[in-house]
């Protein structure tokens, strides 16, 4: 099942994320990347469940992209998720600039994520 293992993962990500947060020192690289795999799962548990082939990518636009044209809705409160993608890869790696990271934003972009995918997920094999 792997809509359900994909939404396992992103709750994994979401909980680490969550746990972090008031934790003196953590980098914003590591809770945007855990925020960021957080939306990618979830956005890629709703496409699997689809049976829509993804590709192996951090790009989070693009996964949303997919998304509508596979006919799924995806939530307004998923706008700007975009900001996300340099955390997965790039930021984690110290490839890329820093920049200050909304970390409040960022956990309700993946909140949001897991609870939209958790309900396509769920209707979809209902």
């Amino acid at each position: 099942d792997l809509p359900g293992l994909l939404l396992g993962l992103a709750y994994d990500d979401l909980f680490a994320a969550r746990s972090l947060l008031p934790i003196d020192g953590v980098a914003d690289s590591i809770l945007g990347f855990h925020c960021q795999q957080a939306v990618e799962k979830s956005l890629k548990a709703a496409l699997a469940r689809r049976e829509v082939d993804y590709p192996h990518t951090h790009d989070l636009d693009g996964l949303v992209e997919l998304c509508r044209t596979s006919g799924l809705d995806v939530p307004q409160e998923l706008d700007g998720v975009e900001q996300l993608a340099p955390y997965g890869v790039h930021m984690r790696y110290g490839s890329s600039g820093a920049t200050t990271l909304d970390r409040e934003q960022a956990l309700r972009w993946a909140r949001s994520a897991l609870a939209w995918a958790r309900s396509v997920v769920e209707t979809d094999s209902a």
